[in-house]
């Protein structure tokens, strides 16, 4: 097993008496790429966030390789329409590159768009031009916040492959947030389904197998776009209360389990 980026051991989030995240491990490592799903709600920005060091844990600990370097895609960019700014100035705006800019235009196919205005793009080009500025400090890890967003399905498999090429060319690890299992599978190293709490976690053949992810997505797990209300079973060694967070937890026994099925009444 490769050395570790980062990891997160039994982390634990609570905002306004609500738990938000409870025990949830997650390893990163070099040349590997780990995509996080789940419903809205589950808690994936929040770990994200957390590993990030963005927000405070209220448990757990995160160990990070020493000096680091993380490349961070957003979800989304707002740029006021009168504000002139073309592609190139966009990226310059990411502060002092560690790697050739017209080699990162290249890689992520954005090299004819550098004179373009921001505000002219297609939402596949805006993607690819967050993916260029991500990649410009030479990052050993690359945070990946849903980045097909805006994106249609021939682009959004375009996109995937991509990042699966930047992986294997610079042996940086990924973690991508996806609510699109069946469109990131086949260059998914490691899956994890986050509802609160890490309900199950493996090969992508194994996790869309799993009871809990089979609860979480039903017969529409292989289907882009599920539906956003999932409602399911207790098959496990521990309760939720009302809120979603763990009660009753059986001593000795773990809080997740990659064989049950994992949840609670949920809305996105």
């Amino acid at each position: 097993m490769s050395e570790f980026l980062i990891k997160a051991r039994g982390l634990g989030v609570t905002r306004n008496g609500r738990q938000i995240l409870q025990r949830a491990d997650l390893t990163l490592q070099a040349g590997k790429i780990v995509t996080l799903i789940g419903p809205n709600g589950a808690g994936k920005t929040t770990l994200v966030r957390a590993v990030l060091g963005l927000i405070k844990t209220d448990e757990g600990e995160i160990k990070k390789a020493r000096d680091l370097r993380i490349g961070y895609m957003p979800q989304k960019l707002h740029i006021d329409a009168s504000l002139p700014l073309t592609v190139a100035r966009f990226l310059a705006l990411g502060g002092k590159a560690r790697t050739d800019l017209n080699e990162i235009l290249s890689l992520t196919g954005i090299d004819k768009l550098s004179s373009m205005p921001m505000q002219s793009l297609s939402g596949g080009e805006t993607q690819r031009v967050l993916l260029a500025r991500a990649l410009l400090r030479d990052p050993q890890l690359l945070v990946l916040d849903e980045p097909v967003q805006g994106v249609d399905v021939t682009g959004q498999s375009a996109l995937y492959a991509l990042i699966n090429e930047i992986r294997n060319r610079r042996q940086c690890g990924v973690l991508l947030v996806s609510h699109d299992l069946h469109l990131v599978m086949a260059n998914t190293d490691t899956v994890i389904c986050l509802n609160q709490h890490v309900c199950c976690e493996g090969h992508p053949e194994q996790v869309t197998s799993d009871p809990a992810y089979l609860a979480l997505f039903g017969e529409m797990a292989g289907v882009a776009n599920p539906p956003q209300v999932a409602i399911y079973t207790h098959h496990h060694d521990h309760q939720h209360d009302t809120h979603g967070n763990v009660i009753n937890t059986k001593p000795g026994s773990h809080i997740h389990r990659h064989d049950s099925s994992c949840g609670h009444d949920h809305h996105a």
